[in-house]
């Protein structure tokens, strides 16, 4: 039994019928009937996406013939007690074109393990071995493989056999199959692969390489400032490439990434434009994640339960904290300047103070939510919940400055997250002792221990409760100013509007905006306002022309379906009254001692 493994293999007969077909090979069942099952969800991505329903035949054999195997509830099969090894066949449904599924045709293949692979119960601790089979299509000759797997009887990039040392690993390193491009780097003498796949005419690979080396090697060394160590051997972007499309998936050596073309850069194009550095912070997001949350965990995620939601508090933290770094480690690896990282943080505060839902829902219970709110968004979520990525970005940035300001720059927010590297993460990397992750309840002592700040008030105010931080307050002690801009006086329906077909339907309708208080709702399609049709390709400019001689206070009539019924309604006009933020660097204030705000690298004051 010692040599026990478990072995899968995984091809394709019709990549055009998008279907992956899998074996696996169990050599020593469980007496009473060995169970199988596929997770309902992947760590990351906290919805129930119920991956089972792809599976579309599955069949067991034992000894060469058929065995009896039976299914018992939605993602969970038992063959009959078997005398000798246990083999099962089945096909995966690919046709997700994201970063959490599997997604198959003639042009590549991709798939996370969760999605195809049945995890044999009882038998998780045990090896597991996959063979990535070439598919016999003509159209695959020139295909090649790309994960962070390790190799056992493949060569890098090469199909073959690779191994994990248990099934959570094995779930853990997605795999990318194709004619993709590719480029390496090296950080702190880590490889790092950045894989290409879609067509992207120039793209500059070096260029992409030149600046995630930055980004990789600012990371590296802010958890580990001394050895300057990673915590894996190798590290591997797949990066899928689409006309429109952006998210990501971290994993413990490798990272999913879905961009659009305009994203990336292109050669003889040396500008920093705006699409580029969102994809720079996007890698930046998916890496810090290979410490915060892959290794520092919340409790609940240390021994992850596939088959259910795992609820957390802290995902404001794993994730907002997360989103805090992001950007502020873009700007640490010198890639953007002051100016830009502050405007920024500008975007993400005037984002999340439009949502009237952040009033009624804390970051705490958004994270709580995460699985049936935030990853199932309807037409009323904007009034109804918080992002715990936005707003906990908003309270990293408030933390960050209070630790500041109450240590005069001796401690910040960077001192917490060695600390949770050193207690959480780190000894458990390097083997030393059995994984343990943070209590639900533990964050306010673990800051204070880090930087002797009692932040428990701050966490009751901004993170158990919905009050805004007040970042205009704690930013003036660091030389940073908040002005409020007021936006222009644009008339407002209160509502997003989005074509459909040649109408113009309300998508959603803001609590206590004009569209709100007539009667309006999502759904319903804007046939005409004081006699004058509504329907252009794009229906938010024409709105906007139509009403340019009106004045915020006059009533209108708007004609509009619900369902198949026309109905008439007055509205009075409003103006648009919603503040916009803007940061920019003054003259620091005479209280700020030695505390300077966490603004990055080449700043005129010394650095943090």
């Amino acid at each position: 039994m010692k040599s026990a493994k478990l072995r899968y293999s995984i091809t394709s007969n019709d990549l055009s019928a998008h279907l992956f077909h899998v074996t696996l090979s169990v050599d020593h069942p469980q007496e009473e009937g060995q169970i199988f099952s596929l997770p309902v969800w992947i760590p990351g991505s906290y919805m129930v996406r119920e991956f089972a329903r792809h599976i579309v035949q599955i069949h067991a054999s034992c000894q060469g013939r058929a065995h009896p195997l039976k299914k018992l509830d939605k993602n969970t099969w038992q063959a009959a007690p078997c005398n000798g090894p246990l083999v099962l066949t089945y096909q995966v449904y690919a046709w997700d074109l994201s970063v959490r599924a599997a997604h198959l045709d003639r042009t590549h293949g991709f798939f996370n393990g969760t999605s195809v692979f049945l995890q044999a119960h009882g038998l998780t601790h045990l090896p597991h071995q996959i063979e990535i089979v070439r598919p016999k299509d003509v159209a695959c000759q020139a295909w090649r493989v790309a994960t962070s797997l390790s190799e056992l009887k493949a060569k890098r990039y090469g199909f073959g056999t690779y191994i994990a040392r248990d099934y959570d690993e094995l779930i853990d390193h997605p795999v990318e199959m194709g004619e993709f491009g590719l480029v390496q780097f090296e950080a702190h003498g880590v490889v790092h692969d950045f894989v290409l796949t879609g067509q992207v005419p120039q793209v500059d690979l070096p260029r992409i390489a030149f600046d995630l080396k930055k980004i990789c090697e600012t990371e590296i060394a802010f958890f580990e400032p001394r050895s300057k160590r990673a915590p894996m051997q190798r590290y591997v972007f797949l990066t899928m490439a689409v006309n429109e499309g952006y998210g990501g998936l971290e994993h413990r050596a490798s990272t999913a990434l879905l961009c659009s073309r305009a994203d990336l850069p292109t050669k003889n194009k040396p500008q920093m434009s705006e699409a580029y550095r969102a994809f720079l912070a996007l890698c930046s997001h998916e890496y810090f994640h290979t410490w915060n949350v892959k290794r520092i965990k919340p409790q609940v995620f240390c021994d992850y339960d596939l088959n259910r939601e795992n609820d957390t508090q802290l995902l404001w933290f794993f994730e907002g904290i997360t989103s805090y770094y992001d950007d502020l480690f873009v700007r640490r690896a010198g890639l953007i300047d002051e100016a830009c990282y502050l405007k920024l943080i500008s975007k993400t505060m005037n984002t999340v103070l439009r949502g009237s839902g952040r009033k009624k829902q804390s970051v705490a219970q958004s994270s709580m939510d995460a699985w049936t709110k935030y990853y199932r968004q309807d037409e009323n979520s904007p009034n109804a919940i918080v992002s715990y990525y936005a707003k906990g970005a908003l309270i990293g940035l408030g933390l960050d400055l209070t630790i500041r300001q109450q240590t005069e720059g001796k401690k910040s927010l960077d001192d917490v997250m060695r600390v949770l590297w050193r207690r959480f993460g780190k000894d458990f990397y390097e083997g030393s002792r059995k994984q343990v992750g943070v209590q639900e309840d533990a964050l306010a002592a673990i800051i204070e221990t880090a930087t002797g700040v009692d932040v428990r008030s701050f966490l009751k105010k901004y993170v158990l409760g919905v009050e805004d931080v007040p970042l205009a307050t704690l930013y003036a002690d660091f030389g940073v100013e908040v002005i409020p801009e007021l936006a222009a006086q644009k008339l407002t329906l209160g509502a997003r509007l989005i074509k459909s077909g040649s109408d113009c339907k309300l998508s959603q309708v803001f609590e206590g905006g004009a569209a709100h208080r007539a009667g309006l709702s999502a759904g319903d399609v804007l046939v005409a306002v004081d006699a004058l049709r509504v329907s252009a390709p794009d229906a938010q400019d024409q709105l906007q022309k139509i009403l340019t001689p009106y004045e915020a206070g006059q009533k209108i009539k708007l004609h509009y379906f619900r369902r198949d019924e026309l109905h008439m309604t007055e509205l009075r006009l409003l103006a648009n009254t919603e503040a916009n933020f803007s940061c920019r660097v003054t003259e620091p204030s005479p209280r700020s001692g030695k505390a300077k705000a966490p603004l990055g690298r080449r700043l005129r004051r010394p650095s943090v």
